[in-house]
């Protein structure tokens, strides 16, 4: 911020900057002084801060800080495949806490969610990650979502990882994967994810051209199954195939007509679900090169199921094979 020294702990109270960190705000337009009109940029008073210093030993959350003439926050970027990723939700935000803390930037609360967020709100103390106690209004504008459930997070973005280094840290036996072509709807996402950490998918890929990326909305539907697994970025769809055969998998397309009927197919132990798309459904050039076509069978009532109902079956069905 401008104005602040190195050992600034700023409006957050975090302390001094740690290497690496992301930053957390813009640079503020000039001096801030004590005499400013101390008010949200919402209108009305503004919120206390809270988190500014560890506080002496004590039980519940710290005292209440002085508030700062500074916005509650920026705009946080909810695409695109790097920075921050702002979340909402409580079982998306206490995932994050659980599995990977350090990740975690700021983190605004309703009053309500106090006594069920104490542990992540004594982290933040003892870590200097700013904590801050908002409206419901409020926080509907910092996830841009009604849904938020009481609790917001701004945290690092988990970057996918490339197969040819992920997939030799795989443990042999058996696996499932979810090869994604073009699926791009973040609540289809969300339910995906939800699915795949529900009955023990391995991993999510993706194409090396996709563009899909977790978004607040989707992690909050996944319910923190976003955490419970990785994201995996393939290379060319040829060099990609031939490397997931030569670890064991076989791939199975997922079609909508002419497929062989799901149950009556065995699952193999090492499989990839090849998923195609919400409305134009799997390329056709990537479905032939797959050892498996697979349909859902059904009454013909309706022409499918959508790809996150499809992908809960799928996974169920390979779940369900002998052991």
């Amino acid at each position: 911020m401008a104005g602040s020294g190195p050992d600034d702990p700023g409006p957050w109270g975090r302390g001094p900057r740690r290497q690496g960190d992301a930053p957390t705000h813009p640079p503020a337009r000039g001096e801030r002084t004590p005499a400013r009109d101390q008010r949200s940029p919402w209108g009305g008073a503004r919120t206390q801060e809270r988190g500014e210093r560890p506080a002496p030993r004590r039980e519940g959350p710290p005292p209440a800080a002085a508030a700062v003439d500074e916005p509650a926050a920026p705009a946080a970027p909810r695409g695109g495949r790097g920075g921050e990723l702002r979340l909402h939700g409580f079982n998306a935000v206490q995932a994050v806490f659980a599995r990977r803390p350090d990740a975690i930037r700021k983190v605004y609360l309703n009053q309500s969610r106090i006594p069920h967020l104490q542990p992540l709100l004594k982290w933040c103390v003892a870590h200097r990650v700013g904590y801050r106690v908002v409206t419901d209004e409020e926080l509907g504008k910092l996830a841009a979502s009604a849904h938020h459930e009481g609790v917001v997070a701004d945290v690092l973005r988990a970057q996918p990882l490339p197969l040819a280094g992920w997939l030799p840290t795989l443990p042999p036996g058996p696996q499932c994967l979810l090869w994604l072509d073009g699926v791009g709807n973040p609540h289809n996402f969300g339910a995906i994810l939800r699915s795949a950490a529900h009955f023990g998918a391995a991993a999510v890929l993706l194409p090396e051209t996709s563009t899909l990326t977790l978004s607040g909305a989707a992690a909050r539907v996944a319910e923190g199954g976003a955490e419970a697994l990785p994201l995996v970025r393939l290379g060319p769809v040829g060099e990609s195939m031939e490397q997931l055969r030569a670890a064991g998998f076989r791939l199975a397309a997922t079609v909508v007509r002419d497929g062989s009927p799901l149950f009556a197919t065995p699952a193999p132990q090492r499989l990839v679900y090849v998923l195609g798309a919400e409305g134009e459904g799997m390329d056709a050039g990537l479905a032939g090169a797959c050892d498996l076509r697979v349909s859902i069978p059904g009454t013909g009532a309706v022409e499918s199921l959508n790809v996150a109902a499809a992908t809960a079956v799928l996974l169920a069905h390979w779940a369900a094979r002998p052991a």
